[in-house]
C-alpha cells in the first residue's frame, strides 16, 4: 500500500479507511489478528480485511456494514490524528496550484505538523520529485517519520528536526517552491530564498493573523522577491434539494376574465382570481447556502523569487 500507487488488494500492514458514512470514518492499521471495534460491530482483520479488494464492502459482526477504502491524501485529511491544527483540502488546493508543482519538482516545507499538506505535496510531485520537510518539535517529527514509512512514501520525503528560522532547510539551490506554516515566517524568508533555485522559484506563507502576513510582505520585499499577493479563500457549501412552486396560468386567466367581463377590482372576485391562477405545482432542484461556514482559517502569501 502507498499513498502515492494504488493497490488493489489489502495486506497486512496496510493503512486503510474504514468508511461507515461521509460523516463517520476512521483510519486503521491492518494486521493479523486485530479486531476494530464500530457501532455496527467486529471487524476481523484476518478474515474480514486481508486478501479482500479495496472498496469492499464488509459485514460487521452486529449486521451492520462498512466500506474499506484505500487511502488517498484527501481522506488522510479528514482522518488523521491531529498533533497541530492542520490545512484542510480548501486551502492545500489553492497552494499546490499557485506553487506551480508537477512531477518532479523539489519542495522545501516547514512545518511538518500533522503531515495534512505533506501528503499531498508528495502526491503532487511523486514519482520523481522530492519533499525536505522541517519540523521544530522532536516527538512531531519522529511520528511523521514514521507514518511516511507506514504510507509507503519514505523514500520521496526527507524529514528534519531543527529549527528553519535559524538552520534554514538543509539544503540550497535546488527547490522548485517553498512552503512556511510557522508562527514567523519573517524569519525564515531569508532560508527560503537559499533554498530556491537560482533560476527562481515560488514561495507560500500560511498565516492566520494580518499582522503576520504584513511583517512576512516586507520581509519579501528586502529579499528581492516579485509579484506579492495575500489571498483568503472561503469555501460555501450549497444544499441542492427539490421544491416545489405554483404555476399560475396568467395569459388563460386574463383572457378568460376579459371576455366574461370579470372585475378584477372588486374585493369579492379576487378569491376567484386567485384560485384561477393556481392551476398546479411544478418540482425542480434548487441549491441554498447552509445557514453556517467555514469561515477564517488562514491567509495565503504568494510569492516569486526574483532572477535579477
Amino acid at each position: 500500500m502507498s499513498f502515492v500507487e494504488y493497490g488493489d488488494t489489502i495486506k497486512d500492514g496496510d493503512t486503510a479507511i474504514v468508511f461507515l458514512g461521509h460523516e463517520s470514518m476512521f483510519p486503521v492499521k491492518v494486521q493479523h489478528g486485530t479486531v476494530t471495534q464500530t457501532k455496527y460491530g467486529v471487524i476481523r482483520h484476518s478474515t474480514d480485511l486481508i486478501g479482500k479488494k479495496y472498496g469492499s464492502k464488509v459485514t460487521c459482526s452486529k449486521g451492520g456494514w462498512v466500506f474499506i477504502l484505500h487511502p488517498t491524501p484527501e481522506l488522510w485529511t479528514m482522518n488523521l490524528p491531529h498533533r497541530t491544527q492542520i490545512l484542510y483540502s480548501t486551502d492545500i488546493s489553492i497552494i499546490t496550484m499557485m506553487l506551480e508543482l508537477k512531477p518532479g519538482s523539489i519542495v522545501c516545507e516547514s512545518g511538518t505538523g500533522s503531515g495534512s499538506l505533506s501528503h499531498a505535496l508528495i502526491r503532487t510531485v511523486a514519482p520523481t520529485g522530492h519533499l525536505y520537510t522541517v519540523e521544530f518539535h522532536q516527538q512531531r517529527a519522529e511520528k511523521a517519520r514514521e507514518e511516511f514509512r507506514e504510507h509507503g512514501v519514505e523514500h520521496l520525503v526527507t524529514v528534519t528536526n531543527q529549527d528553519v528560522c535559524k538552520n534554514g532547510f538543509g539544503v540550497s539551490n535546488i527547490a522548485d517552491a517553498v512552503f512556511l506554516d510557522i508562527p514567523s515566517p519573517w524569519e525564515a524568508i531569508g532560508h527560503a530564498k537559499s533554498a530556491l533555485k537560482a533560476e527562481g522559484g515560488r514561495i507560500c506563507s500560511f498565516s492566520p493573523c494580518i499582522e503576520q502576513v504584513q511583517r512576512t510582505c516586507l520581509a519579501m520585499e528586502e529579499y528581492g522577491f516579485t509579484e506579492i499577493n495575500t489571498l483568503e479563500i472561503l469555501l460555501r457549501v450549497y444544499n441542492v434539494r427539490t421544491i416545489s412552486l405554483q404555476i399560475p396560468d396568467l395569459g388563460k386567466a386574463a383572457e378568460d376574465n376579459s371576455s366574461t367581463g370579470f372585475d378584477s377590482s372588486n374585493p369579492s372576485n379576487q378569491g376567484s382570481l386567485c384560485a384561477n391562477l393556481q392551476q398546479g405545482t411544478v418540482q425542480f432542484k434548487s441549491g441554498v447556502p447552509l445557514r453556517e461556514m467555514v469561515g477564517h482559517t488562514g491567509y495565503l502569501t504568494f510569492a516569486t523569487k526574483s532572477l535579477y
